[in-house]
C-alpha cells in the first residue's frame, strides 16, 4: 500500500471510530480498520486490566479460527506471559521513551536471541498465521492496552515500515478511544442522579417508552413501582441537609438491593424524595412481593418514616394502557394513596379501586409528580 492509500487508511479508521454509537462498536472499528490499513487477514484489540494483571481480549476481528469470538466474554491472557506490556514497554513509557510497534514472525525469530518464541509465536502457529505486528496503545499517558494484526501464513512478512505504520495507526485508535470514554462520561453523567448513582428521570422517561412499546408489541408484563421517602423534610429541618442526603443514599441502596431480586429492572431516583423501579418481564405478583419487601426495608432505617409504594402493573386489570405515562400516572395515584393512608405497605393498582378513580381524574392543580409533560 502506497502513501495514498495508507493516509486513505488512516482517515477511513478515524472516521469509522468517531462514528461509533457505542464502546463495542468503536472497538470493532479499530479492530478492522487496523487489519485492513495493514493488509492482514485478522486483527484485535485488547486493554491491559492492571488491577487483575492480565490482558483482556475485547474484540477479533476478520479471519476468526475455532474459540476465537467477536467479542469474547473470557479471552485474557496474564502479562507475566507477554513480558514486554508489564515491563519492557512500561518502562520505556515511564521513562520517557514513544511506543514502538514490533513484528513477530511464527518461523524463526524476529526479536531477541536466536531461536526466541514466546507465547504470541506458539499462538502464531497454532493458528496457523505467519506473522504479526503489535502495537501499544497509550491513552492519557499511560499503557491502556494493545493492538494486533496478523496475516495468513504464506502471505508476505510484515516488515519494519509495517511496523512503523502499526504505531501511527494505534495512536489514531488512542484518540478514538478516548472520544468513546468522553462520550460514554457524558452519558452516564446525563443519565445518573449525582447523589445516589441511580438512574435519574430521564433515563427512567426512555426506558419506560421502551418498556411500554415492547408491551404492546409482544404483551410483554411492564411494572413500574412509585416511591415516596416519608419523612425527609423532617430529617433536613432537624439534622441537617447533610443527614438527609445520607438518608436518601441508604434508600436508594436498600431500592438498588430490592431492584436486583427481578431481572433488567432498572432502580432509580425522579428527583427530590421520589424514586422508581421499573421491571419488565417478572409477573405481577413478583413485583408486589419485592415492592413489599422494601416497604419493610425502609421502615427499618434509622431517622426515616418507611415509605409510601405503588404499584402499576399490566399484568393486573389496569385497563389499556397506550402510552407510558398512563401507566406512570396509576403507580403515582397508587402511591399517593398509600401515603394518604400511612400504608405499611405497597397499595396496587387494579387490586385497589380507589387508585383507578384517583388515576383518571383530572388533577385540581399542576402535580409536582408530573412525569412527562409530553402527551
Amino acid at each position: 500500500m502506497g502513501v495514498d492509500g495508507r493516509l486513505r487508511a488512516v482517515v477511513s479508521l478515524a472516521q469509522a471510530m468517531a462514528s461509533a454509537q457505542a464502546p463495542r462498536d468503536s472497538w470493532r472499528a479499530a479492530a478492522q480498520g487496523a487489519c485492513e490499513a495493514l493488509g492482514g487477514s485478522f486483527g484485535a484489540l485488547s486493554v491491559w486490566e492492571r488491577d487483575l494483571g492480565r490482558l483482556r481480549v475485547l474484540v477479533n476481528a476478520g479471519e476468526r479460527v475455532a474459540g476465537e469470538e467477536e467479542f469474547p466474554e473470557d479471552e485474557a491472557y496474564p502479562v507475566h506471559r507477554f513480558p514486554e506490556i508489564a515491563e519492557f514497554l512500561h518502562e520505556r513509557w515511564a521513562g520517557g521513551g514513544g511506543p514502538n510497534a514490533w513484528v513477530e514472525i511464527a518461523e524463526g525469530a524476529a526479536a531477541g536471541s536466536p531461536g526466541y518464541s514466546h507465547q504470541r509465536v506458539a499462538a502464531l502457529r497454532r493458528r496457523g498465521r505467519g506473522c504479526c505486528v503489535v502495537a501499544p496503545i497509550i491513552l492519557h499517558g499511560r499503557a491502556w492496552g494493545e493492538l494486533y494484526v496478523a496475516r495468513r501464513t504464506g502471505e508476505p512478512l510484515f516488515g519494519r515500515d509495517d511496523a512503523d505504520f502499526a504505531t501511527v495507526i494505534a495512536s489514531v485508535v488512542a484518540s478514538g478511544i478516548a472520544q468513546t470514554e468522553r462520550l460514554e462520561e457524558v452519558r452516564r453523567l446525563a443519565f445518573t442522579d449525582p447523589l445516589t448513582g441511580l438512574a435519574n428521570r430521564r433515563a427512567v422517561d426512555m426506558r419506560l417508552d421502551e418498556a411500554v412499546g415492547r408491551y404492546r408489541a409482544d404483551g410483554s408484563v411492564t411494572s413500574l413501582v412509585v416511591c415516596d421517602l416519608n419523612g425527609l423534610k423532617k430529617v433536613n429541618d432537624t439534622h441537617g441537609h447533610a443527614v438527609g442526603d445520607r438518608l436518601l443514599e441508604r434508600f436508594a441502596s436498600v431500592l438498588s438491593l430490592c431492584a436486583a431480586k427481578l431481572p433488567g429492572a432498572v432502580a432509580a431516583r425522579l428527583g427530590g424524595d421520589e424514586f422508581c423501579l421499573l421491571a419488565v418481564g417478572p409477573s405481577a405478583d413478583e413485583v408486589v412481593a419485592v415492592a413489599g419487601e422494601l416497604c419493610v426495608r425502609a421502615a427499618e432505617l434509622e431517622l426515616g418514616e418507611g415509605v409510601a409504594c405503588g404499584v402499576a402493573s399490566t399484568g393486573d386489570a389496569i385497563g389499556e394502557v397506550r402510552s407510558a405515562r398512563r401507566l406512570f400516572r396509576l403507580a403515582d395515584a397508587a402511591q399517593y394513596r398509600a401515603k394518604a393512608a400511612r400504608a405499611g405497605g405497597p397499595v396496587v393498582a387494579g387490586r385497589d379501586d380507589a387508585v383507578l378513580r384517583l388515576a383518571d381524574a383530572p388533577p385540581p392543580t399542576p402535580s409536582r409528580r408530573r412525569f412527562r409533560d409530553a402527551p
